[in-house]
This record gives C-alpha cells, sequence and structure tokens, in this order.
C-alpha cells in the first residue's frame, strides 16, 4: 500500500492535487512492493571528533524491476490523504518471465 498526500502536490488545482496524490500513492506502492521483492540497501557513515558523534548520515535505497504488479483500488483515506493497493501474483510473473526471456544457447557438447 502506497499513501499521498494530496494537499503536498504542487499545484493549484485541487483536481490536479488529487491525481497527482493517486499517481504519487501508486509510485509510492511500487517502491514498497519493490523493497519486499528485492531488499533494502543501507548505507550509513559516522564522523567522531573527540570520541563524540559529530555527524552521523544513513541512506536507503532500492532498485529493481517489478513486472506484473496488478492495482487492486485507489482510494481517499481522511481528508488529506490518497492510497493505492497492489497485489504481485508470483504466478503471473513467472509467466511474464518466461515469455519475455530470451532462449539461452547451449554449446555443442562433444564426446571424446
Amino acid at each position: 500500500i502506497g499513501y499521498a498526500p494530496i494537499s503536498a502536490q504542487p499545484s493549484s488545482n485541487e483536481s490536479q492535487r488529487t491525481l497527482l496524490a493517486i499517481k504519487a500513492s501508486k509510485l509510492e506502492a511500487y517502491r514498497k512492493l519493490a523493497e519486499q521483492v528485492y531488499g533494502q540497501r543501507i548505507e550509513g557513515s559516522q564522523s567522531l571528533s573527540s570520541l563524540v558523534v559529530s555527524n552521523e548520515t544513513l541512506k536507503a535505497s532500492v532498485e529493481g524491476v517489478i513486472r506484473g504488479a496488478k492495482i487492486i483500488k485507489s482510494y481517499p483515506v481522511g481528508e488529506d490523504t490518497y492510497a493505492t493497493e497492489l497485489e504481485l501474483d508470483m504466478q503471473r510473473v513467472y509467466d511474464i518471465y518466461l515469455s519475455t526471456a530470451k532462449p539461452r544457447r547451449i554449446k555443442d557438447i562433444k564426446y571424446y
């Protein structure tokens, strides 16, 4: 499930903000799905000054391709939020993979 606030969308038109929130909630749902499928990459660093932490950073990222996800529903939540629910059927993903995967070439086997 992905959520997006309507009022934070960059438009002065209420209808456009709603449409942008719908789109943003869909992208957020795909991002969360990619995190579940591929995991999340975490990078962190820390600086010390006089044995006291002076700077600490933490970055998270996810990268992947999601094929075969189905939008279950998009709906408003409360006054200012939109939500989109996605579903991923692994059998459908497998079928898509088989239909798009290039056949691998098997080298000639020589027997001596």
